[in-house]
């Protein structure tokens, strides 16, 4: 299913089997001492693969873009500063799928700040208003609306996706010990802007708190998910 390894012949066969290609997008970004820079991107990567097994379709390699989101600052946080490089790339990519005869295309995103998913949102409808017969299915891992877990950034939820695939990227054990070092959260908030600072515990950690994590339960929201995703990019 991967696009990038297969030859010519090979993608035609699987477009005339299902004329179906996933576009997961990602960023690079600081996710706390626990986790990769680049866990949105792997974690779409690996939904849109999951998901491509019980649809059929390709697979087109992970673009590492995303825009918006409090982390730009952050170390090892490589941001764009707008959409528009993004849209154009996706733009350009959406014309050559439609020429080869893809008719669904799932832009999915596993970086999922307000930006990146009116990026998302716009772009679904643009393409979609416009004359190509090629439709476009554009969301983002945070909205399924039944998911196990609830969506985070470097949280439970995110540390738990990633263990599915990815389990050796997963170091719990970096961060501060949880009985030395209970999250201080005013009201109860694990999404305040508390969390952006350095002498906090789970500085940039912005979700329930990771460390007492069920990661057995990885494969579960991986295959939730994944039949989520699936059912959107079946068509209607």
């Amino acid at each position: 299913m991967r696009a990038e390894r297969l030859s010519p012949a090979e993608l035609d066969v699987a477009i005339a089997a299902a004329p179906l290609a996933y576009l997961p997008l990602g960023t690079l970004e600081f996710h706390g001492p626990h986790l990769p820079i680049g866990l949105d991107a792997m974690n779409a990567k690996a939904l849109c693969e999951a998901a491509a097994l019980l649809t059929g379709g390709i697979v087109l390699p992970v673009v590492y873009q995303g825009t918006g989101g409090g982390h730009g600052d952050y170390p090892w946080t490589i941001m764009m500063p707008g959409p528009e490089a993004i849209v154009s790339h996706l733009e350009s990519t959406l014309a050559r799928l439609d020429s080869f005869g893809v008719r669904t295309a799932m832009v999915f995103t596993g970086h999922f700040a307000d930006e990146q998913l009116d990026m998302v949102d716009d772009l679904t409808a643009r393409w979609n208003a416009g004359p190509s017969p090629l439709r476009v299915v554009g969301t983002g891992v945070n909205r399924c609306p039944d998911a196990p877990l609830p969506p985070d950034h470097a949280g439970a939820f995110e540390s738990t996706l990633l263990a599915a695939t990815e389990p050796a990227l997963v170091h719990l054990d970096r961060l501060p010990a949880l009985d030395a070092h209970p999250s201080p959260d005013p009201a109860g908030d694990p999404f305040g802007t508390h969390r952006h600072d350095p002498a906090h515990p789970l500085w940039g950690v912005f979700g329930p708190d990771p460390r007492p994590a069920d990661l057995s339960a990885a494969p579960a929201l991986l295959a939730h998910l994944a039949g989520w995703l699936a059912a959107l990019a079946r068509p209607a």
